[in-house]
């Protein structure tokens, strides 16, 4: 039990905290709704899953052995967030559009459920962190189900946090938030991404 409290805190800090599949699930729940940050969210969650697959089948070793499989994600991943950037700063360049018109864009669900798997697909960090995850409770010798223990609790606790982040920040109060602040808020994400892209890009 305490090795799995390890990794289900070590999983909740990990995936809860601030970074590129968040931000923009955020961003979405607020531009667009409820449901298209949920089918984002599902994307994420969907990738995110079969990372842990890797890592608790123990395929995750081949990829950290091949540097060129690992090099391959970091340049897709980083060139991915940088084209996320240059998404964002168009949007926070463009005309503010009418209030009916800015809260509820249309885009189709199955192409943020897509953008929700490549966006995870192309963060080799993803994979690593899972790894040093379930490294933690899964010492030589642990059970299969101790495996599947960890590996399903923390799968759980995905799906809370990014459909949390979905649900939260479709609310009306956040959603007139983007409305009043949307070129900022735009502005502040192309940033984002654009260091999040080069720091993967030229990170070690």
């Amino acid at each position: 039990m305490q090795d799995l409290l390890v990794v289900y805190i070590a999983y909740i800090v990990a995936a809860g905290s601030p970074g590129p599949s968040n931000m923009a699930i955020m961003n979405v729940a607020m531009s667009q709704g409820r449901r298209p940050a949920l089918a984002l969210a599902a994307g994420v969650i969907t990738m995110s899953t079969c990372w842990g697959l890797i890592a608790v089948t123990g395929i995750s070793t081949l990829l950290v052995g091949y540097a060129h499989a690992l090099l391959f994600l970091k340049i897709a991943g980083g060139l991915y967030l940088l084209w996320l950037a240059w998404r964002a700063a168009r949007s926070a360049a463009a005309a503010d559009a009418p209030a009916r018109k800015l809260a509820r864009p249309s885009t189709d669900l199955g192409v943020l459920y897509r953008r929700g798997i490549l966006m995870h697909l192309g963060n080799p960090k993803a994979v690593l962190a899972w790894v040093a995850i379930m490294s933690l409770g899964l010492k030589p010798g642990a059970s299969p189900e101790m495996a599947v223990t960890a590996f399903g609790g923390c799968v759980l606790f995905g799906i809370s946090i990014f459909a949390g982040y979905a649900l939260l920040f479709s609310t009306a109060p956040m959603v007139h938030g983007y409305a009043k602040a949307r070129r900022w808020i735009e502005a502040s994400l192309a940033v984002f991404f654009a260091g999040a892209g080069s720091r993967l890009l030229f990170s070690h």
